[in-house]
């Protein structure tokens, strides 16, 4: 297990990497073709479990949290990179200011 850093972004690969990893390996993010990060969660075979857990893991890794209205509203994984980012750099305005 990594230890916690304070990286300046998730990029989408990483997200990918995650969700596989808690989720294991799905054949639609595998063979999907185009912008999988817009692709429907649900398509890609991810569940709400596979988001909470995706979560916890971002949450350790990365140093923020999403809370449960905000997965809540996340749909794809593109969104879900867009909540984790904007709440890298609001840490890091906080610190910074």
């Amino acid at each position: 297990m990594s230890e916690l850093r304070e990286p300046s972004e998730l990029t989408l690969p990483v997200l990918t990497d995650i969700m596989r990893e808690c989720a294991g390996e799905d054949e639609a993010l595998t063979a999907h073709e185009g912008d999988i990060g817009e692709v429907e969660l649900e398509f890609l075979g991810y569940d709400s479990l596979a988001l909470m857990e995706a979560a916890s893991r971002v949450k350790r890794q990365f140093g923020v949290e999403l809370s449960d209205d905000g997965l809540a509203q996340i749909r794809t994984l593109n969104q879900f990179v867009t909540a984790v980012n904007e709440r890298l750099a609001s840490a890091a305005a906080g610190r910074a200011g």
